[in-house]
């Protein structure tokens, strides 16, 4: 302490000091509450909390449930004891408990409203209207036992319902009591009103049932029970009423409606017509009806739908009975189009649509009338094909009847029926949106009118064809005159033509003038579509087979003649540059020559020059710069063609068909690596030198003699050679593998004498040497495979 710092050295000596101190302080803090943690025990998890068993149902359902339960015992108990006990009381007895029971059943809603106790004052009202059921029994049990039955339920069922609704109008609804400050609420029941409407659907069925009516009558008890049904569905607020209402007002007139429509189509009479005429107009204006009132688009909609349809068959079924049996269709076709002109008038647009659905819907099924017909007359000249030229038939529609297939009956007015609905089309659609598939469908109507008229008709069998040519004339001038090719336009000209071929196949001169004229209009029009090129080339092939059958030649001499159309498609495909029948032309050429190619099977020397004519086709094609790959396929007809020849002449030699492809090969191979140095030897000579070694190679395994043998070794020898000297991989490899092979076939009959003469231990122990040999050097063995592989590999 004698050498003291200055004050301010030592004020900050001081405050270091204190610094130090507090790290400290807090590291020791950091450890004591560590240590407290450590040495506490750890706490155990809180328990979870006990698990809530929640009802499985509400109280409003258990209320209903019971009171459900309630009331049907109460009924059973009620129907057991009228049935039952009845007889054992007097008659003052059972009305007294019949009735003071039933009064008390439908008596007690009323206070139970008041105590706002509704689903027990349902319940028991409920109770209250079975007891009246049992009532009118029992009253026809004991009093009227003697009076006819459904007679005395339809009585009976008109009263309850009637009783029933005065019943749930009167508890239209009750106030709450006046010792209660809220305002005063309503509360009703819900039960008596729908019940009333389900027992009001019977009293006019049971008298028609009890009256021993006809049908007719019992039809027009369900269509007013209908018709009462829908008012009441319209009108009345109630959800409950109005869903019974509408339950009754479907389901009962469906039925009506059906069997309105049933006595309109068993009709005989013109009484009967007229009776079933007007219950189906009756449907009908329940229907119309009630789709005028409807608020919801789409059930409007529906509902003016079958409305329409039911006009339809009403108005339909009128003339049926005075006109002949194929005048059926089209009657209704004119009533369907007549409820479609309502269309222009002012009614609700889902009334306007739902007719028009109605419309549509009967025209369509008029369509499919007329299809069979028209299926004949399409398909049925096909049958031809098996019967070439046996005789021209009488009248169109025996041209297109096939033997054995009768034609469809009432079809005479299908021609009429198909065109009715095209003129609809034509003029009913004029959106922006379907105007042009109304006209597409419009075009198909017509054709097919067109096809089927000469047949519907019966007309002779030169008209019905002059007509089938007009009708492909027309189709092909709409396509001539199009602003753009559309495929829709030619394709009724297209099967109306195949139709037409067939046809034709009746007669000789027949056929070779529709095949001519066909022919020419498809060529005529080939600037408009990319098929009629095709059909062009189509019909000039089966024109030259005719003409072929004709001059009585034989199919291999045929094959000559319609070897002209493959000509006359390369030079048309050559001037249709750029256009989308190109291809389509040159396909239906190739196709023409294959038939050719067939034709002339049965004659080999003819074969070849059919092949070779076909070669020479290709190969002009190929000239095209690009058209290059048809020189494949003009290679490829040549050697079948060279092939066919050698066969001809009875040549064996299986060199004489392999050298005619290796020498041009190896010359194409030769002249490509001398273009591209770069070129593997594999691509250039591989492919020509398989095809004669390796077939050679086969015939020289089974060969027993030994000039082919040693002139396989000596070629394979050469080329392995000029393999080697050239350092080709492709030459050495095949040539080297041919000629060890070719050796070793050699070697074989020797070694298997010396492998008999050998005793049998001396295989397994050159075997066992062979292996000790390769294993003793065996990493020189892999050192000399990877330099003879480098060797390889530096050769192209």
């Amino acid at each position: 302490m004698t050498h003291l710092p200055p004050p301010a050295e030592e004020l900050r000596l001081l405050d270091t000091e204190l610094r130090q101190l507090d790290a400290r302080r807090a590291l020791l803090l950091a450890r004591r509450a560590w240590l407290i943690t450590a040495l506490r025990p750890p706490e155990a998890p809180p328990p979870p909390p006990p698990p809530v068993r929640r009802p499985e149902t509400t109280a409003p359902r258990v209320q209903n449930v019971l009171l459900v339960l309630g009331g049907a015992l109460l009924t059973i108990a009620a129907i057991a004891f009228t049935l039952v006990s009845w007889g054992r009381m007097g008659i003052a007895g059972r009305a007294l408990v019949l009735g003071a029971v039933t009064l008390a059943a439908l008596g007690s809603p009323v206070l139970l409203l008041r105590h706002r106790l509704r689903s027990t004052a349902e319940a028991v009202a409920g109770l209250g209207l079975a007891l009246t059921v049992l009532d009118v029994y029992a009253l026809h049990e004991v009093a009227l036992p003697d009076t006819n039955g459904l007679g005395y339920a339809a009585i009976a069922s008109a009263l309850l319902a009637a009783l029933w609704t005065a019943y749930g109008l009167a508890l239209g609804g009750t106030r709450r009591p006046t010792g209660e400050a809220a305002a005063p609420a309503r509360l009703t029941l819900r039960l008596p009103l729908p019940t009333a409407l389900a027992a009001a659907q019977l009293p006019l069925i049971l008298w028609a049932a009890a009256a021993d009516a006809g049908a007719p009558v019992m039809t027009g008890a369900l269509l007013v029970t209908a018709a009462l049904d829908t008012a009441v569905a319209l009108r009345v607020p109630v959800r409950s009423v109005c869903l019974v209402a509408a339950v009754g007002a479907y389901g009962l007139g469906g039925w009506g409606s059906l069997a309105a429509g049933w006595l309109s189509w068993t009709a005989t009479g013109p009484s009967t017509i007229a009776r079933a005429a007007a219950l189906l107009l009756f449907a009908a204006a329940i229907a119309l009806a009630a789709a005028w009132r409807l608020l919801d688009t789409n059930v409007a909609t529906w509902v003016a739908s079958a409305g329409g349809l039911l006009t339809v068959a009403a108005l339909g079924g009128v003339p049926r009975s005075s006109l002949p049996g194929e005048w059926t269709v089209p009657g209704y076709l004119v009533c369907a189009v007549a409820v479609l002109a309502a269309v222009r008038t002012r009614l609700p647009e889902p009334m306007r649509r739902g007719l028009a659905l109605a419309a549509a819907s009967v025209q369509a099924v008029a369509v499919v009338w007329a299809l069979p017909p028209v299926a004949v007359a399409l398909l049925g000249p096909v049958a031809r094909v098996g019967r070439v030229w046996t005789g021209a038939p009488s009248t169109a529609r025996e041209a297109v009847t096939p033997v054995g297939v009768p034609w469809p009956p009432y079809a005479a007015t299908a021609p009429l029926v198909l065109v009715v609905v095209a003129t609809v089309l034509a003029v009913a659609v004029r959106g922006t949106e379907w105007r042009p598939r109304a006209t597409i469908g419009a075009s198909a109507l017509v054709w097919a009118a067109a096809l089927v008229l000469p047949a519907a008709l019966d007309i002779p069998y030169w008209a019905g064809m002059s007509a089938q040519g007009l009708t492909i004339v027309a189709a092909l001038a709409c396509v001539a005159r199009s602003a753009e090719p559309r495929p829709v336009l030619f394709l009724p000209a297209l099967v109306s033509s195949v139709s037409l071929a067939c046809l034709s196949l009746a007669a000789e001169g027949t056929t070779l003038g529709v095949l001519a004229a066909l022919t020419v209009l498809f060529a005529a029009v080939s600037g408009r579509s990319r098929l009629a090129p095709v059909a062009a080339v189509a019909y000039a092939t089966a024109l030259a087979c005719a003409v072929g059958a004709s001059l009585g030649w034989q199919s291999p001499y045929i094959a000559l003649l319609v070897l002209l159309v493959p000509v006359v498609a390369a030079l048309l495909a050559a001037r249709l540059a750029g256009s989308p029948a190109r291809v389509p032309v040159e396909v239906t050429g190739a196709v023409a020559g294959l038939l050719a190619v067939g034709l002339a099977v049965p004659d080999p020397p003819l074969l070849a020059l059919v092949l070779a004519l076909c070669a020479v086709i290709a190969a002009g094609t190929a000239v095209r710069e690009d058209r290059r790959p048809a020189g494949y396929a003009a290679t490829a007809l040549f050697v079948l063609a060279a092939w066919v020849r050698l066969a001809c002449w009875g040549i064996g030699s299986v060199e004489a068909y392999t050298l005619p492809v290796t020498v041009p090969t190896l010359l194409v191979g030769a002249f490509g690596r001398r273009k591209d140095p770069l070129t593997s030897s594999w691509t250039a000579y591989g492919a020509g030198l398989s095809v004669t070694l390796v077939p050679s190679l086969l015939t020289a395994w089974i060969d027993p003699d030994w000039p082919r043998p040693l002139l396989l070794g000596v070629a394979a020898l050469a080329v392995t050679l000029m393999g080697a000297r050239h350092r080709l991989r492709a030459p050495l490899v095949l040539g080297g593998g041919v000629l060890a092979l070719d050796a070793l076939h050699e070697l074989a009959p020797y070694l298997v004498q010396m492998a008999g003469a050998l005793p049998r231990w001396v295989p397994p122990a050159l075997a066992g040497l062979v292996l000790l040999a390769l294993g003793a050097t065996y990493e020189q063995r892999i050192r000399d495979a990877r330099r003879v592989r480098e060797v390889l590999g530096r050769m192209r």
